[in-house]
Formats: structure tokens, sequence, C-alpha cells
């Protein structure tokens, strides 16, 4: 009987010797030290090992605008070029110089008459210029010189405007107008070396004579050495502003040259 008290069942250690064996003073084994880890992630954040920094969460997805040729500014806004510095009005706006018919002689008042017009139609933005191109010519008669003006185109008025059928009918129906220089119906502008050529014309304040006869003509000088004595024209020099007069002098033509404002028609 005391042998089986003292055998351990199941070979299971009995309680003195587990207490022994907890107690005993023995070295434990070194366990080697693990690897160096890096700190945890936060929870609920799991970071890939050699991962760069955690990108933040993106925004709302904004549709991206259109390129445009304006310049940004400082605030990523666009600058707008004020109005001044914008391409200027003009030519490059569509509007374009026209030639109309007169009545001869209602050249001026055709012109009075579409100024109104153009103002009581509210038509400002679609016609602008009205000219009756003139210059200035020296006339001389009876030895006096005087200046006047002279119509550069007797019978016709130029129109600046912008051409539809509005701007058409306030021009065609003005009184005094007969219709528009062009093909058929059709009015046809100018070209613009021929405005400016006109313009510049316009531009040129040095008075002109006013010349009344032509080669062959029959003149009268009336100041100068030769004054009184009568001739033949035998050429005009425009240039120099000058004529030359075949004069008789001892029963021989002679060729003399003079001013404009030295003779006159017979």
């Amino acid at each position: 009987m005391s042998e089986e008290r003292t055998r351990p069942q199941g070979g299971k250690p009995d309680t003195a010797s587990l207490i022994q064996k907890l107690f005993r003073d023995e070295p434990e084994e070194v366990q080697p030290s693990p690897p160096e880890q890096e700190p945890a992630s936060p929870v609920g954040v799991v970071t890939p090992p050699d991962a760069g920094p955690v990108p933040a969460e993106p925004g709302p997805v904004v549709p991206a605008e259109p390129a445009s040729s304006l310049p940004v500014g400082a605030e990523g806004t666009l600058q707008v070029p004020p109005l001044d510095e914008a391409e200027p009005a003009g030519e490059s706006d569509g509007r374009t110089w026209f030639v109309i018919h007169t009545y001869s002689g209602y050249e001026n008042k055709v012109r009075t008459n579409l100024e109104r017009r153009v103002a009581s139609m509210a038509m400002q933005h679609k016609i602008f210029r009205i000219l009756v191109p003139t210059e200035d010519e020296i006339e001389v008669k009876d030895g006096k010189r005087r200046i006047a003006k002279k119509k550069v185109f007797p019978g016709y008025v130029l129109v600046e405007m912008l051409m539809d059928d509005d701007s058409w009918y306030v021009v065609r129906n003005t009184p005094g107008v007969t219709g528009f220089v062009g093909s058929g119906s059709k009015p046809l502008p100018l070209q613009d070396k021929e405005v400016k050529a006109i313009l510049r014309q316009l531009g040129d304040e040095t008075p002109k004579f006013r010349i009344t006869y032509q080669k062959g003509s029959s003149v009268r000088i009336n100041s100068g050495p030769f004054m009184d004595f009568s001739g033949l024209v035998d050429e005009i020099l425009p240039e120099k502003e000058k004529v030359r007069v075949l004069v008789s002098i001892f029963g021989r033509e002679t060729p003399v040259e003079l001013d404009f404002a030295q003779v006159e028609k017979i």
C-alpha cells in the first residue's frame, strides 16, 4: 500500500518537486535579444516597411480648366488686360470706306442729311465718318489771287461704315444719294492703299493752283517783266508750279517760263 501512495500517478510530478524547481537558485538560459524594431504604428494605421511619408488624404476631384493665353496672377487668378491695352478698334472691327454717288453740287448737303439720319436713327455704331474730300486751291482772277475750296471728287461722298442691310438702307435712302459705287447692286469698298492716298491728300494743307488752261491755250501775262504780253501755252510743269508760254518778242516766238499765278486764260 505504501508503494502505491508514493508512486506518481500518470507520470505527473508531485507538488514538492514543482515547488523545488520553481524556487531553486539556478541561472536561467539567456535568450538572444530580438532585433531592434521600429516603433509600432498608431492603432488603425498600417505603415509598410521602407515606405515614404504617408500621403495626405485626397480631396475632391476638381475638373481641369481649359488652358488660357491670359497671364496668371500671384493668387492663381486670370489677369484680364485693361481695355486701353486691347487691340484698338478700327479697320480690324470690319469698318470699311465706301463711295456714294450724289447729285452734282449736292455733296455737302448729302453729308449734312446723312449725319442727321445717323443721329436720329442711332446708327453711330455702324456709320462713322462722312467725308467730302476738298483741297485749297489758288485761283487767279483779274490779276488777284484768292484761295478757294475745290472738291477733289465732284459728285461723290466717302462714308466709313459697317456694311449690312440696316446701314445700307440708311445711306441709300438719304436725300440726294443716287447709289453706291460698285459692281451692279453690290457696293464695292475702297482698297486700303486708295484710302491712305486720299487721307494723305486731305492732310496736305499746301494750297494748289487752279489750272484753267492746257497746252495750246491762249493766255495773258498779268505780272512780271512781260506783263500784258499774250502767248500760247507750250508746256505745263505742275511739279514746279510753272508754265512755259511762247511769247512773240520782236516778231519771234520766245519761250518764257512763268509761275502759275502770272498767267490767265484769255
